[in-house]
């Protein structure tokens, strides 16, 4: 568990250094900062879940609009999830493009 919030944080810092980046692709560094921090969160909840798969779960974070994609093993661990998501301060909308997994 502390390798993932160290890698966690990690990635925090990380993408906070290349916000300068940020303005080329027309958004401004606080609207970087902001979807960098709501990915996070968004990580933090689906390693917290214990029927999701965090290696299997990929987050994108555009604006405030999240996107799941990857796997989960059933409907039921995608709603809960979803929710979740979507009481994150910034959070505009959540598109989950999550599949169950074969077994």
């Amino acid at each position: 568990m502390r390798k993932i919030v160290a890698i966690m944080l990690i990635l925090f810092f990380g993408s906070i250094l290349f916000s300068g980046c940020a303005s080329m692709k027309g958004e401004s560094t606080g609207e970087y900062i902001d979807d960098a921090t709501i990915t996070t969160k968004v990580n933090a909840i689906i390693v917290e879940d214990p029927n999701a798969h965090y290696l299997k779960i990929e987050v994108t974070t555009t604006q405030g609009d999240v996107v799941l994609q990857g796997f989960v093993i059933n409907r039921d661990t995608e709603a809960e999830l979803v929710t979740k998501i979507k009481k994150i301060r910034g959070v505009k909308s959540v598109k989950s493009l999550l599949r169950i997994e074969d077994k």
